[in-house]
């Protein structure tokens, strides 16, 4: 195989509020943990073992911003990105390391209250495209009436 791939999905909870870092220039990031669950039978005991993962994830700019405005600690939420895996020195001067998800797209899967009137929709973002993706496709549009001529008579569906 000629090239890689690093992708990963994630469906998970929201462990806290998105934590934002403001840039010179008008660029922001945002932060926030993400838990993941299994559970599992133990063959030998025969209970039930429950096992939380914590993913740190980073999304940038714009998706940052819709990231902080909407999305809650304890939000359930679906998530596609990159690991990516950094180096630094902290202050004590020991080298750090941690493990990153880049945020590429999600999708808020909490219904909200404001929608409670209408059936819940997921919202689809694109970290890459924050504008287009967070316009909704218009709901019960009707189609506009056409006139009736002899030829719309037959059975025909054309």
């Amino acid at each position: 195989m000629a090239g890689t791939v690093n992708k990963v999905i994630l469906i998970g909870h929201t462990g806290d509020e998105v934590k934002m870092k403001y840039f010179e220039g008008g660029n922001c990031i945002g932060r926030f943990p993400l838990a993941t669950n299994e559970e599992y039978m133990n063959r030998n005991t025969g209970e039930r073992v429950s096992n939380t993962e914590w993913h740190n994830c980073v999304v940038r700019n714009k998706a940052a911003e819709v990231c902080e405005k909407y999305l809650k600690k304890g939000d359930k939420v679906y998530i596609e990105g990159r690991i990516k895996n950094r180096q630094w020195t902290g202050e004590d001067g020991q080298q750090r390391y941690t493990t990153e998800i880049q945020v590429q797209e999600f999708t808020f899967l909490t219904p909200k209250g404001e929608n409670t009137s209408a059936p819940a929709q997921p919202q689809v973002q694109r970290a890459a495209q924050p504008q287009a993706s967070q316009q909704q496709p218009a709901q019960n549009n009707p189609a506009p009436p056409v006139a009736s001529t002899s030829e719309d008579d037959d059975d025909l569906p054309f």
